[in-house]
Parts: C-alpha cells; structure tokens; sequence
C-alpha cells in the first residue's frame, strides 16, 4: 500500500475516482477543492494498492502540525469505492497515520461525510477511526427530511405557503446572484457580524463550473427577489447551502412558499432534502427556532460528527486486522 500527497498531475486520476466512489460529491472535484487554493495548503491524500490503483482518497489541508478533512469544505473524509472493505480501511488509516507522522503532523482533525450522501454504505472509515482511538470533537445536527418516510408539514408552514400565495409570490429558478447576495450579506451581517463564507465572485465562479450540481432559486414578488435558497445539488441529497429573505419576504412569508416548492415539486424525487446545520459553538449550542422551522417542514435530526486523533499517543496495534478465526454456528 502506497500513500502520497495529491499533485496537480494527479487531477484527472483523482476525478475519476471520485466519479465512481461511493460517497463522492461534486465538493471533492478539483475544480471544486481548488477555486480557494490560496487559503488552504492543500494536503490532501491518494492511496493505493500494489497495482498503483486508487482505493482511497483524502480531500485535506494542513494547517501547521494538523491536518484537516478539509478546512474549505462543509465535510470531508476517506472517499473511497466499492472495492473497500473493513479490514482494508484499517489497513489504509493505519498507513496514513504513519505517513502523516513522518511528516511532523501531531493531529488529524477528521469531518465525516454523512450518510445521507452515501450511495452506498461507506462508513468503514468511523469504525477504523474508533479503533484508532479518536475522540468525538463536534456534532453537528443537520435538519433532514427523507422521502422515503415523509412527514407531515407543520400547519403554521402551511399558513405561510397560503399567505404568500394569496399576495401573489412565486417562486422560480434564478441566475440572480447579485441580488441575493446582498439578501444575505444583510442578514448575516445584522445577526451575527459576519459576511458569507464565499464571496459574489466565487460563488458565480462556482457556480459556471458546476451549472447542474449549484442553483439558485428564489421567491418574487414581481420581478423583486424577497428571498432565496442556494441547492448544492448530489445524487442522493439536495442541500440548502445559504437561505435568505429580505424584511419584506419575512413578512410575507416567502420562505415558506419556497420550501414548498422545492421539496413537493423541485426535489419530490430526491431521496434527501438537507436544510443544513441548527448549530453553533462546534455543536454545543442548538438554535431552536432555526430547527424548529426546519422541523415544521418535516425535518428531522442527523448527526454531522467530527473527529480528532492525536498522532503522538496513537498505536499502531489498534488498527491491525483481527485475523482469528470467528466462533462457527
């Protein structure tokens, strides 16, 4: 087995990859990864087999002494395909940890990809991590609602989609970025002092390069954007990167009649509908009305955890594979 630091010549190999995995999203594309290259030393990992094949990669960045899964994504972790299986993945963790100690790294600060992107079962990695002696750091709590097992709208969201119907909003795709931009930069900034993670000119930039995966769509009185959710669109998940309404959207209930739409008509089919994190503080506070409206529109909660091994006290003996022979029925 074979680890290496990922180099630009590596780009079509690793896209590839990710393309056939089982827990890839569009967010591990380079093109992706690469847009905020000048904020992030990318560390990211590719291991490989005996024949040179790819079984595994890790989308990271390092940052002194520790190595993050990845410090510009929403979530990261061991991408990997149908060819992993539980005894390898102890076998890959077990490789990594001993190539990133090599090279002075103390720490691997480890973002989980949730399940609900998996498109098939792929969470060899958590359990390997466990062995390793990892310590659950941060829990997210995603608002979701699943297809499969849909639950009823709240009747005070069903009011909202009246009302906001009755003043004759409607809701449409949008290429409008400016303008929900400055709905949202508005909003951040009034309630906790901050501006978006991305900026106008990044998000259109991302946008053009992946046109199918990130759309916009927004609520209109008229030819007025009262609000806006921005989808990072993957094949099992439709996720609210940014939500946004204006005074007047608040006040008309533009957000309900939104919602609406996207999950009865939009993404009726899509397996998950992700409204995002409810927390803050790394988790250890719950913004109860942001849930709760999450929750009206018949959410529930998942986990989004995120891990720290320290790789000075790590040992390797929690990570070999249990090759004794299991009781026989």
């Amino acid at each position: 087995m074979q680890v290496t630091v990922y180099g630009e010549s590596d780009q079509e190999e690793w896209d590839e990859f990710i393309a056939r995995s089982k827990n890839g999203t569009f967010l591990f594309y380079r093109q992706y990864m690469d847009y905020h290259r000048g904020r992030f030393q990318d560390f990211s990992l590719i291991i490989r087999d005996e024949d040179s094949g790819i079984l595994g990669v890790l989308p990271a960045n390092r940052e002194g002494s520790r190595v993050v899964s990845h410090g510009g994504l929403t979530y990261g972790g061991f991408v990997t395909d149908h060819r992993m299986k539980s005894a390898i993945m102890l076998m890959v963790m077990k490789e990594s940890i001993e190539f990133l100690r090599d090279r002075g790294v103390d720490a691997l600060v480890y973002k989980s990809i949730p399940h609900i992107y998996h498109r098939a079962a792929a969470e060899e990695d958590l359990y390997a991590l466990f062995l390793a002696g990892a310590r659950l750091t941060r829990c997210d709590a995603l608002a979701v609602a699943l297809r499969d097992s849909p639950l009823p709208m709240q009747e005070r969201r069903k009011r909202g989609v009246r009302k906001a119907l009755q003043q004759g909003l409607t809701v449409k795709v949008s290429s409008d970025l400016a303008q929900f931009w400055e709905i949202l930069s508005a909003n951040l900034w009034s309630r906790y002092s901050r501006l978006p993670v991305h900026t106008l000119q990044e998000i259109s930039l991302l946008r053009d390069k992946f046109p199918n995966a990130i759309k916009l769509f927004g609520c209109f009185d008229g030819a007025c954007m009262l609000a806006g959710v921005m989808i990072y669109e993957t094949d099992r998940v439709a996720h609210t990167q940014y939500i946004a309404a204006n005074a007047a959207g608040k006040e008309k209930c533009a957000l309900d009649l939104l919602f609406h739409v996207l999950l009865n008509e939009v993404y009726a089919e899509k397996p998950c509908f992700d409204f995002g994190a409810s927390t803050e503080h790394g988790g250890r506070y719950l913004n109860r009305g942001l849930m709760e409206q999450k929750e009206g529109f018949g959410a529930r909660l998942v986990t989004h955890n995120h891990y720290e091994l320290d790789l000075i006290r790590w040992s390797a003996h929690a990570l070999q594979a249990n090759d004794h022979e299991g009781s026989r029925n």
